[in-house]
């Protein structure tokens, strides 16, 4: 299920390597608590909230409104955890750019490594990048997807991000399979957003006619549907006036290469919305153009709405609410790395020190 989503305005540059390094060591720590006390699945679930991923990352000094916290809080996760992953019981995949590309490669290492068959995992990652991408197009496009999955492979989470250039913006999308019945039909447990706007949606319970008609405009001849292509392409070039709500053009939709991806369609013939959304070489473009088809002629309506609230401990990057204090940074990073891993106490008794010392500090 989809946890929530976070807005935030799209910054560039990256984290200097004094503060990344630190990052680096702290998430360390603070995730080895967090599994000792409460499991692996316990982080996996605390990193699938929007609102506990954003309070880490001011915990961890970066920017508190930044969309990189996204990018550095998942990097300094992905490294800190490097060779411990069979005992932390977690394994990280993916990041930003082309990193997010080879995310079905590191699963499959992890599987190897374990001695696993994470075939589904790969599926998994891939299709909810596609339900973020294609099946609710909302104007943001991914750059980053993070696959985060336990050692037995039984709980997986999703934390991945996109662009918006036109309003300067970008989406954080947050995904746990706890629970998920479906990936195509309300996917989303929450949504955490202040600005929506009209879009593509295919994955509401509203869209299910819309899901149903796509799926079997995907199984008819290219020659049918490139014909209904046609026809309202003439439309929105003629003297027609479309409803405000279509925010769809066909102008920059290459029908010729539509037309080979409709062949692929129509040979495979696949069974429903989910199939065909995870059929290689369908992209937003040819779920749009199906969709605009199954409203325009067919007369089925898909929905357009859009699916979409922090702590300061060391400062923040951008100087909010103050400058990072690297000395109380590296004592925080001292002290649980004591109290966690030096200390000669029993574990309960670790625990409770650590939650005192959260009491003092505050």
């Amino acid at each position: 299920m989809r946890t929530g989503t976070m807005n935030l305005p799209l910054h560039g540059g990256k984290a200097p390597y004094w503060l990344f390094s630190r990052m680096e060591k702290l998430s360390r720590e603070i995730i080895t608590l967090i599994v000792s006390e409460y499991g692996a699945a316990e982080m996996l679930e605390r990193l699938s909230d929007p609102l506990w991923f954003q309070a880490f990352g001011c915990v961890l000094g970066f920017d508190w409104h930044s969309s990189g916290v996204t990018t550095t809080v998942c990097g300094a996760i992905k490294e800190s955890i490097k060779g411990l992953e069979k005992d932390l019981g977690f394994f990280v995949a993916g990041g930003k750019g082309g990193t997010s590309r080879k995310t079905p490669l590191e699963i499959e290492n992890a599987a190897n490594l374990m001695g696993k068959d994470f075939t589904n995992l790969v599926y998994n990652s891939k299709i909810v990048a596609k339900v973020d991408s294609n099946a609710l197009q909302d104007g943001y496009q991914l750059y980053h997807h993070c696959f985060i999955f336990t050692k037995d492979g039984s709980m997986w989470s999703v934390i991945q991000q996109g662009m918006n250039e036109d309003n300067r913006m970008a989406r954080r999308y947050h995904w746990l399979s706890k629970d998920i019945a479906s990936f195509v039909c309300e996917p989303h447990k929450a949504i955490c957003c202040d600005k929506k706007g009209v879009v593509l949606n295919l994955i509401a319970s509203e869209s299910e006619e819309a899901r149903e008609t796509v799926t079997g405009l995907s199984c008819e001849k290219p020659e049918h549907i490139l014909k209904d292509l046609k026809k309202i392409r003439q439309w929105q070039e003629g003297s027609h006036t479309l409803p405000i709500r279509h925010n769809i053009k066909l102008n920059d939709i290459d029908l010729k290469r539509l037309e080979k991806i409709f062949i692929s369609t129509y040979e495979r013939k696949p069974e429903n919305f989910e199939n065909l959304l995870a059929m290689k070489g369908v992209g937003p473009k040819t779920i749009r153009a199906l969709a605009l088809i199954s409203e325009l002629v067919y007369g089925v309506k898909y929905s357009i709405k859009d699916p979409a609230r922090f702590s300061f401990a060391h400062g923040g990057k951008d100087g909010i609410p103050y400058p990072v204090d690297k000395e109380n940074y590296n004592c925080s990073i001292d002290i649980l790395h004591n109290a966690v891993r030096d200390s000669k106490i029993g574990r309960e008794a670790k625990i409770k020190a650590i939650k005192k010392l959260s009491v003092f500090y505050g």
